[in-house]
């Protein structure tokens, strides 16, 4: 079996703070063009609510472990998947759901309270799923990891920043729109340079593991666009709301998985190499679906 745990991402630990305020910056200018109302709005759709949240929460890392078992592939990797799968819904999801014509006021809600939620659910998710596959079972022993540290590094980075941006957005107006774009762009393209970095010194590890990662994801993202629909059908869901939910289960925020690899994994290859493809991926499944949806006639 190769090792794919040879390849490392490793950050000092100067690195590593600077990583985690990207994240909370990039989070902070998303959540700036959030309301109060966004969080609130899914009791106006409470069906798609729950199909939707019960999808990503629940569903996706239940049908993670299913994959496990079939493709069977190397525990790193399949602590990567799982990781992936406890992460909330990117926000990207709602800039590809309005391209894809899908109900983007439900795909915002869902994205803001999946995020909300991820100081709970990612870390409980990630132990809960991970031990019911043996072999990341296994893996998960070999790690010393608190899991009320990762709680707190996920509301700090991701929750609290969140929360800031919509009571900024709502009490102070005309600081939220002089800020979102600077910070948005600024602190995206900051974190893109220090992951490019890490990328670019394990570039040979990358094509040579390529073949594998690219199956693996390909399998994964797919079924988890393909379940995402298919749960919203069986619930009756229309088809603007299917195709939300969809890209909603199949879009993650892979950035946060890297996030709390570099910082708790000590940047494990394995699972490192699974988080950064599947955020090349999943935007370029996401757009293709989007450009389908997106010519369909609306009713």
């Amino acid at each position: 079996m190769q090792d794919y745990d040879l390849v490392r991402l490793n950050f000092s630990p100067g690195g590593l703070f600077v990583l985690n305020i990207c994240l909370g910056l990039i989070m902070y200018g998303v959540s700036l063009e959030l309301t109060i109302a966004d969080f609130t709005n899914l009791r106006k759709q409470p069906k798609a609510a729950i199909v939707g949240l019960f999808s990503q929460l629940v569903l996706l890392p239940a049908l993670t472990v299913g994959l496990l078992y079939i493709l069977k592939p190397h525990p790193g990797l399949a602590l990567g998947m799982i990781l992936v799968a406890a992460c909330p819904g990117g926000n990207m999801s709602n800039f590809i759901s309005l391209l894809a014509k899908g109900n983007v006021p439900l795909s915002i809600s869902l994205t803001a309270t999946t995020t909300v939620l991820a100081w709970f659910f990612t870390p409980f998710n990630f132990f809960f799923w991970g031990k019911l596959y043996t072999p990341a079972a296994d893996r998960l022993k070999e790690i010393s990891l608190n899991p009320v540290d990762v709680f707190l590094s996920i509301f700090l980075i991701l929750v609290l920043p969140l929360i800031l941006g919509a009571l900024t957005n709502r009490f102070l107006p005309k600081v939220a729109s002089s800020l979102k774009k600077p910070m948005r762009i600024g602190s995206t393209v900051l974190l893109g340079v220090f992951i490019l970095i890490a990328f670019v010194g394990n570039w040979r590890s990358f094509v040579e593991f390529g073949a594998v990662l690219f199956w693996l994801v390909l399998i994964h993202n797919g079924s988890a666009l393909v379940v995402g629909y298919l749960v919203s059908w069986i619930a009756g869901l229309a088809h603007k709301e299917r195709k939300t939910i969809s890209l909603e289960t199949g879009l993650q925020n892979s950035g946060l998985g890297l996030i709390l690899i570099f910082t708790f994994f000590q940047g494990i290859g394995s699972m490192a190499l699974i988080a950064a493809w599947w955020g090349v991926w999943h935007l370029i499944s996401g757009l293709f679906l989007a450009s389908i949806w997106g010519r369909e006639k609306t009713t």
